[in-house]
């Protein structure tokens, strides 16, 4: 028998499982296990769009929508991009629906990055982006820039001396915002600062706003504002609106560029579900305020598991967005933040996520998701401060 496997594409059998989805597999065979590790809303979908999809199914929407998405929710996207944040995209050659971000991400590095690129990601980052995270990226460097010791912001001066290392070989800086895994959102003025950088340079900023909707303590800022002709902006409604098992994302970029990244999507996709783009359409037009009393309660939530973590010694800088907390393991505790979570769900049935799944900077450090029940996060702080007593003993 021929062993196919080894002629398969070279690099993939290299590629770990990821290990976020690995251990979040282990911890969910434990019982009443106590989980701060999901990436999702737990909230509900609105009824209102629910209703949307099972009318669209109904009405017998069941055919191919067009390639780039259904013009109904593309001028739904642009009027929600104008409405919301004052960013301009043209639904008719500017917007580009995909399977979620994640497609977005994929359609995009492969239409823009060419081998011997550099693409520069500010790290801790949501792993989807690191080479040996992702088999799109094979023969582009990927240049991870450690912002732990800057409160996990990019700087300008950061950001220059990847360029003067690098010269023109940098095409692409990834910068999502308010951040997985830290929860940390930019002022407006902190993007400019770094738009600056890279203004009237070939250099693409790929801006994944998908937790736009979530920004506690400021209104939401964005690069678009400062370097719109660079950008390629991503958002989506699986935060927002809790439809993650909708699958439906956004690109906007100027009309040249999206029309490159769409080849990709016609490849890949062809088309995403006309009833779940028509659930979208419902959600942009007729939910723009959908996001509010869940950002609410994730904020009470935040305030309530920084405070306990406080208490306990770890050391957090306070999320500003999304629904992540990464707080510093304290001295007196296993410092492999990998042998550090297994040990905790196994002794005191907690799970969070290893800092190191994020990259440069992660280290030490562990990943709270507060999209769980305010219950749920109050046992688990409960459950914490057993598990460091013992320890001590």
């Amino acid at each position: 028998m021929v062993n196919l496997k080894k002629y398969m594409r070279k690099g993939l059998a290299e590629v770990e499982p990821n290990p976020i989805l690995k251990f979040a597999d282990y911890a969910g065979k434990i019982p009443d296990v106590v989980k701060f590790t999901l990436g999702e809303p737990d909230f509900n979908t609105p009824d209102h769009i629910k209703e949307a999809a099972k009318q669209s199914i109904a009405d017998n929407r069941s055919h191919y929508a067009p390639s780039n998405g259904t013009m109904g929710l593309r001028t739904a996207v642009s009027n929600f991009l104008r409405h919301k944040y004052g960013q301009e995209y043209d639904p008719a050659t500017e917007v580009l629906v995909t399977t979620g971000v994640t497609e977005s991400i994929f359609d995009t590095v492969m239409a823009t990055l060419n081998p011997g690129d550099v693409m520069v990601v500010p790290t801790p980052m949501f792993s989807l982006y690191m080479s040996d995270e992702s088999v799109i990226n094979e023969g582009v460097e990927v240049v991870e820039v450690d912002t732990s010791n800057t409160q996990f912001k990019l700087t300008p001066e950061q950001l220059q001396e990847v360029l003067d290392q690098y010269g023109d070989r940098v095409r692409m800086l990834v910068m999502n915002y308010p951040t997985n895994p830290t929860g940390v959102m930019y002022s407006q003025k902190e993007l400019d600062d770094l738009a600056a950088v890279i203004r009237n340079k070939p250099i693409f900023a790929l801006c994944d706003e998908i937790y736009s909707e979530l920004n506690y303590d400021q209104p939401h800022a964005s690069m678009e504002k400062s370097l719109h002709d660079q950008v390629i902006l991503m958002n989506g409604v699986s935060k927002a609106w809790a439809m993650t098992g909708y699958r439906i994302g956004i690109v906007c970029a100027p009309k040249d560029i999206l029309l490159e990244i769409a080849k990709v999507h016609q490849a890949v996709v062809t088309t995403e579900p006309t009833p779940m783009q028509d659930a979208a359409e419902e959600a942009f037009a007729n939910g723009m305020d959908d996001a509010v009393p869940m950002k609410a309660e994730f904020k009470k939530r935040r305030d309530v598991l920084y405070e306990g973590l406080m208490k306990l010694g770890f050391k957090c800088v306070k999320p500003q967005g999304a629904f992540y907390l990464f707080a510093k393991i304290p001295a007196h505790l296993e410092q492999d933040d990998t042998k550090f979570i297994y040990d905790l769900v196994d002794q005191a049935r907690v799970a969070v996520t290893a800092g190191s799944c994020f990259d440069k900077g992660g280290a030490g450090y562990v990943r709270f998701s507060y999209a769980v029940s305010m219950p749920q996060i109050k046992e688990g702080l409960r459950r914490l401060e057993q598990y460091m007593r013992e320890i001590k003993q």
